[in-house]
């Protein structure tokens, strides 16, 4: 387990209604890998202990970031409550959801939600890098308004032509791409026809992302050496 940290909150940031993103210093000649979580501790209460993805690149420098859905639960309200000038105590960088572990020079994300945030940081590591990776990702949520990171996707698909995005929506919204439903496997050959040359990046709640590890191996085939999950729970 990697050492803990005491670190100061920089910034604290409105991702959407009910998205925070928590800005901090960086620990001293800590290096991480985009995809890697944290665990975060709020207060000193076991029920105030996360471990939660990181949503920056390592090329983002000055600050770490990680960023949750707020809920009703003890940990989201203390953390609703965190201002510049806090202090977290942390733990990172922590597990092997990375381009790094799992190279490949085409891959796919299926993501829900909040699910999005490691998929982000490794989406702008490529971009920032111009790594030449041809990555796809397929992105479920309820409403266009509970997109996370909907800016900074936009403007990864100017910088980077290899970067292609399909929004999945439970809500038809106008004047936004997207296709309404679930994803299943009809819609994952139609964004993704050639999904047999890809390996998969599933996160999101745990149950989508069980469903969508079965759907891949059982409907379409996909070798399970080429899906990479990543397993904790950090709702």
């Amino acid at each position: 387990m990697p050492s803990e940290y005491e670190l100061k909150i920089k910034e604290v940031i409105q991702r959407t209604y009910n998205t925070k993103s928590v800005r901090l210093e960086v620990a001293p000649g800590v290096d991480y890998k985009a995809g890697q979580f944290m665990c975060v501790t709020l207060r000193s209460e076991p029920l105030c202990k996360r471990c939660l993805s990181l949503s920056t690149s390592p090329t983002e420098k000055g600050y770490i970031e990680f960023t949750k859905k707020l809920t009703q639960s003890d940990f989201s309200c203390a953390l609703n409550a965190l201002k510049p000038g806090d202090t977290l105590k942390v733990q990172y960088p922590l597990g092997k959801f990375t381009l790094e572990d799992n190279p490949a020079d085409k891959i796919a994300f299926i993501s829900g939600g909040i699910g999005i945030t490691p998929i982000r940081s490794i989406a702008k590591c490529v971009v920032d890098k111009k790594l030449g990776t041809d990555m796809v990702l397929l992105y479920a949520n309820r409403s266009v308004k509970d997109i996370v990171f909907k800016e900074d996707f936009d403007a990864m698909l100017k910088a980077y032509p290899k970067l292609k995005i399909a929004h999945v929506l439970c809500e038809a919204a106008p004047d936004f791409k997207c296709t309404v439903g679930l994803i299943n496997s009809q819609i994952i050959k139609n964004e993704v026809p050639d999904y047999q040359e890809r390996k998969f990046f599933l996160c999101g709640p745990p149950l989508m992302v069980e469903a969508m590890k079965k759907m891949l191996t059982d409907e379409l085939a996909v070798g399970k050496e080429k899906i990479i999950t990543e397993n904790f729970v950090g709702y």
